[in-house]
Parts: structure tokens; C-alpha cells; sequence
């Protein structure tokens, strides 16, 4: 099993992942939680996103059996200018990325929709240096979901041993549950 954060452990553990599922990972760093997420499939896959050419080239290193064997995609590019071609998945997946957790993420948020199948989640993780802040953190992506049609199915707050991590996961309104 791949060594990791806990944040990442405790994050791919609640996607409640099928082994056929097709996930995106949107920010995916150094490819820690796509490993994580490759040892959970038979039959599925993970495309993998980042805007940085230096984090895409890491984790590809690091994913490069899973790319092999068909498991894994690994892309330079941000999530509203990703070539998706029309894929859908199963969960989306984006932990401790900016544009949730401070920016305005209209663009994204329409991208996710429209990728996700019927029964589909988005996961958003973050874990703020602050413990404080953990509260308001979800509070804030709470708040921002909902602004942009999203509803918020639960909220997950995780007591790990570097700190506290919040998890809210989110449909589409109207969208069903899987």
C-alpha cells in the first residue's frame, strides 16, 4: 500500500469507491492520491489534473505501472480548460485546491457538473493550518456549493493526527443519489 498523508488516506477512504468507478482528481500534486486510488480499481480508472507541468511530471514517475496497466491518466492542465471529451465520472476529488477553498470556482463547478454520471459525487477535502479554521472551512465550501447549484449531501469532519480535516461532498441539485 502507498505511504501517505492521512488527509489524502482519510480523503480516497471516503469516495466509497466501486472497483469500476471513474474518478477525476482535480490538483493531483505529486500523484499520491491517484496510487491510492489505483490500488482500489479493477476496471476502472483516474484521470488525474494539474496545472503544474512539475507536479504532473511527479506524479506520472510515481503512477507510471497504474499508467501502464490503464488505470491512470495523468494531465498538465486546470479543470475548466481540461479537454474532458465529453467523459464522465463517478467522483470527482480535489483536496486543499484554491480556487474552492478562495477563489470563485463558477467555471469549475460547471465542469464538475457536467462530467458527473447520474449517481456521481464531488468530494472536496481540505485541511486548514489552523485548526480553528476547520469549522468555517466547511462552512465557506458549504456556502459556495450551494451558490452554484450544488447539493451538499454531507460534511465530514476528521480528527487525524496532523490536524483537522473537513470533507464536504456535494451533488448536482437535483442529481440522484448513488
Amino acid at each position: 500500500m502507498t505511504q501517505a498523508a492521512d488527509r489524502l488516506v482519510v480523503a480516497v477512504d471516503r469516495l466509497g469507491l466501486e472497483p469500476t468507478h471513474r474518478v477525476l482528481e482535480v490538483g493531483c500534486g505529486h500523484g499520491v492520491a491517484v496510487s491510492l486510488i489505483c490500488e482500489r480499481l479493477d476496471g476502472g480508472r483516474v484521470l488525474a489534473l494539474d496545472r503544474s507541468e512539475k507536479m504532473v511530471a511527479a506524479a506520472r514517475r510515481r503512477n507510471a505501472a497504474h499508467a501502464a496497466a490503464g488505470r491512470a491518466e495523468i494531465r498538465t492542465a486546470s479543470l475548466h480548460e481540461a479537454d474532458l471529451a465529453g467523459e464522465r465520472f463517478d467522483r470527482v476529488l480535489a483536496v486543499h485546491v484554491p480556487v474552492f477553498l478562495r477563489g470563485d470556482p463558477a467555471r469549475e463547478l460547471e465542469v464538475v457538473a457536467g462530467c458527473l454520471t447520474d449517481g456521481g459525487s464531488l468530494h472536496l477535502w481540505a485541511q486548514p493550518l489552523d485548526p480553528a479554521a476547520a469549522g468555517p472551512t466547511a462552512e465557506r465550501l458549504t456556502t459556495t456549493l450551494e451558490a452554484h447549484g450544488f447539493a451538499v449531501a454531507s460534511v465530514l469532519r476528521e480528527p487525524l493526527a496532523s490536524g483537522p480535516a473537513v470533507g464536504v461532498v456535494a451533488r448536482p441539485a437535483g442529481a440522484r443519489q448513488g
